[in-house]
């Protein structure tokens, strides 16, 4: 069954009304007709199974039939800050990471970032972002989509890193000196309801001056396990591990 994200909160008072890009997938895409059912998320989580009660030519109503009492979003929250990396391998963080259950992503520039951030594109950029995580939520039947933040500096990024219980950083000369406590210590430590930030160099990994910076402000530096991954991979290895130690062994 489609799912489908309302930028509202439920009103019991009000219509329910599907428009835009969701009407079109609805009516052009999967060719829907009256009766038919959909999921629909609100913007405070609230999701539940929906009849289609009219189409017109340019909105779909819908009416609740049974609300969703489960859910399936990770326990805590988890922002995934990468390196811009090279070609569309942000891309595919964002959308394997939604899928994953990361709740906001980050990109930054760093050192070794060879792409440079080109403010002149910025809001399309940003855009394609947004779809690509409302997609991927819909697809894995998210309860919210994940927030895209545009890039920032890596002193911005120490900045916003403030505002978490936790702080990590993957670095690839822990994983070579075997250092194998820090992201199972955090991860059996952190409470349901918190939130943890995990940073992530670009091709060619963080300088040695950002990780000191990141030392400084109080970030722990992890190893991934004894192999070193590319920069699109260690996120998702790092969302599947807390998936595993948070859903899976509780």
């Amino acid at each position: 069954m489609q799912r489908y994200f309302i930028d509202e909160a439920y009103n019991e008072e009000l219509p329910i009304y599907l428009t835009g890009e969701d009407y079109h997938h609805i009516v052009r895409v999967m060719r829907m007709k009256e009766d038919d059912h959909i999921f629909v998320v609100f913007n405070d989580q609230a999701s539940a199974i929906s009849r289609i009660e009219t189409i017109s030519s340019d909105s779909v109503e819908v009416s609740i039939v049974q609300w969703e009492t489960t859910t399936v979003e990770l326990p805590i929250k988890v922002t995934i800050a990468s390196g811009l990396p090279k070609g569309d391998k942000l891309e595919l963080i964002f959308q394997k990471g939604t899928e994953l259950g990361a709740a906001q992503f980050i990109p930054f520039n760093a050192d070794r970032s060879i792409v440079k951030w080109d403010a002149k594109k910025a809001k399309k950029k940003v855009e394609r972002w947004e779809k690509i995580v409302k997609e991927a939520a819909e697809q894995s039947h998210r309860l919210l989509i994940p927030q895209v933040l545009s890039p920032v500096s890596l002193k911005e990024l120490l900045k916003l890193g403030q505002e978490f219980d936790y702080k990590l950083v993957a670095y690839e000369e822990e994983a070579r000196a075997g250092e194998k406590g820090n992201l199972s210590t955090t991860l059996t430590s952190i409470k349901e309801g918190q939130s943890v930030l995990v940073v992530f160099g670009p091709e060619g990994g963080l300088s040695d001056k950002e990780i000191q910076l990141c030392k400084e402000e109080g970030f722990l530096t992890c190893g991934l396990g004894p192999r070193i991954l590319r920069t699109e991979t260690a996120p998702l290895y790092v969302l599947s591990a807390i998936s595993y130690q948070l859903e899976l062994m509780r």
